[in-house]
């Protein structure tokens, strides 16, 4: 489905999305309001927004949008949506599952077009909202590991797709302390962080900066990688700093789960805990590997709250996972192992 005041884009983006014969556009409208009472009769896999509309808006209504679309995903194509802008940052916490920035006037190009059907083709097809038992969904997986009772000294979490919206979840739903320093790497480019730890540090209660080369990690401040080098700790004498690199990594991502994971479980061993959320591809399977065998633990997010559910079932395949769950319950396992003992 195309949301779009632009007749103009409208137009344009139905030539560019149909001329790939695995697309076909179900219904167009005009103001995000209109893409609610369409979604009403129609069934689509996913909802192409733009931002700046009449009425109310498409950044407002991502909300409500979601909840008619039933399972569908919402992709931002918005000229609003541009690199580290504040309104691409919002939507994907309310819940949009990927952006990009609309070309200007006469800019509709082979590379745009390349880019818009990579990302639709990556967010896949509408969720089944039908309720599946947990034994049959998870048919074919390895068992589950058994997960430590023992407190946790640090907190390492890695998304990528949808993400911003999970974490968001997942921290609202956390205790306000927990006492363990805690990791993020979001796939994000390096202009969207500031922003990005700005507006995560409204829902997560808590300071969020973006990493430095020899930052000290300290209870209950979040650091994120900084979108163009991973994210990894060694011990000092007051604790442990942050140290950058910049090595290639073996899924491509810049940054990298797999480098935060491996570095946490070398320096903590059984209390270092890592969890992964939303995103396409298989990074974090290496990391969160060489976690567990230093005898960490990791969760892994559920396919029904997933946007793409790619990077948290390579590791449940990979037989890595304690529990596969959505981010509010994730947040209740975390506090079930720190000092606070449960959400409140």
């Amino acid at each position: 489905m195309l949301v779009d005041d632009s007749a103009v884009a409208r137009a344009v983006l139905s030539r560019m999305i149909e001329a790939d014969p695995a697309f076909e556009i179900a219904a167009v409208a005009g103001t995000a309001e209109d893409a609610i009472d369409v979604l009403q009769s129609v069934q689509v896999d996913t909802v192409v927004l733009d931002l700046q509309m009449p009425g109310a808006g498409g950044l407002v209504l991502i909300p409500e949008v979601l909840e008619a679309a039933n399972g569908a995903r919402v992709m931002i194509v918005s000229s609003l949506a541009d690199e580290g802008a504040e309104q691409t940052i919002a939507a994907l916490a309310h819940g949009a599952a990927d952006a990009i920035p609309k070309p200007g006037a006469g800019r509709f190009n082979g590379r745009f077009s390349q880019v818009l059907l990579a990302r639709l083709k990556a967010l896949g097809f509408a969720d089944d909202r039908e309720p599946l038992p947990q034994p049959i969904k998870l048919q074919g997986y390895v068992p589950l590991r058994a997960m430590p009772a023992d407190p946790i000294g640090i907190l390492a979490i890695g998304a990528s797709t949808g993400g911003i919206h999970a974490l968001s979840t997942l921290f609202m739903a956390l205790p306000a302390r927990t006492g363990v320093p805690i990791l993020v790497t979001q796939h994000l480019p390096p202009p969207f962080m500031p922003v990005f730890a700005r507006q995560l540090a409204v829902s997560a209660r808590r300071e969020v900066l973006v990493a430095t080369d020899g930052m000290l990690i300290e209870p209950d401040r979040i650091v994120i990688a900084p979108g163009d080098a991973h994210l990894t700790i060694e011990p000092c004498a007051a604790g442990h700093v942050v140290r950058l690199t910049g090595e290639p990594s073996r899924s491509g991502c810049m940054p990298s789960l797999d480098p935060m994971f491996a570095s946490v479980g070398l320096h903590f061993g059984a209390r270092a805990l890592g969890v992964v959320l939303t995103g396409m591809g298989r990074d974090g399977v290496d990391g969160a590997s060489r976690l567990v065998a230093c005898g960490g633990s990791i969760l892994a997010q559920d396919e029904d709250s997933s946007a793409v559910w790619g990077m948290p079932r390579a590791v449940v395949e990979a037989g890595l996972a304690c529990a596969i769950m959505p981010p509010e319950k994730i947040a209740r396992r975390i506090a079930s192992r720190t000092g606070d003992g449960a959400c409140r």
